[in-house]
């Protein structure tokens, strides 16, 4: 069993440690059968043999990573005190993301997957 994300996360102290923590036990919750795994070179919980997320600690924040632009920029109403970028959103320990942002981006993203899925059955 593949273990990139428990390996990454332990090399995380404290509360920053927490804060990662938490965003993946939401979306393992939300998403059971999300495999850990890697994109980007970032450690991430991957559905369907694509990234549904990851989340990393930077230098100066901590960063969530939907990998698409398009779940980020249909949630910014839920993220308006956070800074985002095109396909990223930033956080802290101090400042987390509230539970109902991180379930409707997993939420999102996993619907995002899952129609490219459906989509290449059909085109197939």
């Amino acid at each position: 069993m593949s273990s990139e994300v428990s390996t990454y996360l332990s090399t995380i102290e404290g509360a920053d440690r927490a804060a990662l923590e938490r965003i993946y036990a939401i979306a393992r919750e939300m998403v059971p059968e999300a495999e850990e795994g890697t994109s980007y070179s970032m450690a991430a919980l991957i559905y369907r043999g694509k990234a549904l997320i990851a989340t990393v600690q930077a230098k100066k924040f901590l960063a969530l990573y939907p990998y698409s632009g398009a779940v980020v920029a249909a949630n910014l109403h839920v993220l308006t005190n956070f800074e985002t970028t095109t396909g990223s959103i930033h956080y802290s320990a101090e400042h987390q993301l509230p539970e109902v942002a991180v379930r409707r981006i997993v939420q999102t993203r996993r619907a995002e997957i899952d129609a490219s899925s459906r989509d290449a059955k059909v085109a197939g």
